[in-house]
């Protein structure tokens, strides 16, 4: 489903369906403008983002949200990274870093681990849930 909405970037109303709230030519000029980055930074490896941001007439928020998406990357000696959402651990890439990508992981599998062996316990004691409205019918383990 899709709705009219006004453009983040020019007011123009679109047809919004998903991502960014911006109307196609807003978007193609986007995109121009980060082929014109990329192109910057091969040619410029120690350009930090604000020379970035000078230079190609691009906001600082927007190169922060191209390296979140891991679009975008500094070279080493560029030094430019950003600061973890979970802990604040500055990271050359991405949203969060890797100790707390890993410690995610761990939460969901141990989380995953639980809800299989207390389903496994509820078939084994007769309380899973049955299918067709109680007809007599249950999930198998």
């Amino acid at each position: 489903m899709s709705d009219i909405v006004a453009c983040r970037k020019c007011g123009k109303l679109f047809n919004y369906m998903l991502g960014a709230r911006i109307c196609p030519a807003c978007k193609k000029l986007q995109e121009e403008k980060f082929v014109e980055v990329k192109q910057y930074i091969r040619e410029h490896k120690g350009a930090n983002v604000k020379e970035v941001c000078e230079q190609c007439d691009v906001e600082s928020k927007q190169i922060e949200l191209w390296i979140r998406q891991e679009r975008l990357q500094f070279s080493a000696e560029a030094g430019v990274k950003v600061p973890c959402e979970s802990c604040g651990k500055m990271i050359s890439g991405g949203k969060i870093c890797s100790e707390c990508r890993n410690k995610l992981a761990g939460q969901l599998d141990s989380m995953l681990k639980k809800d299989v062996a207390t389903l496994k316990a509820e078939q084994h004691q007769g309380k899973g849930k049955k299918l067709n409205g109680g007809t007599g019918m249950h999930y198998r383990h």
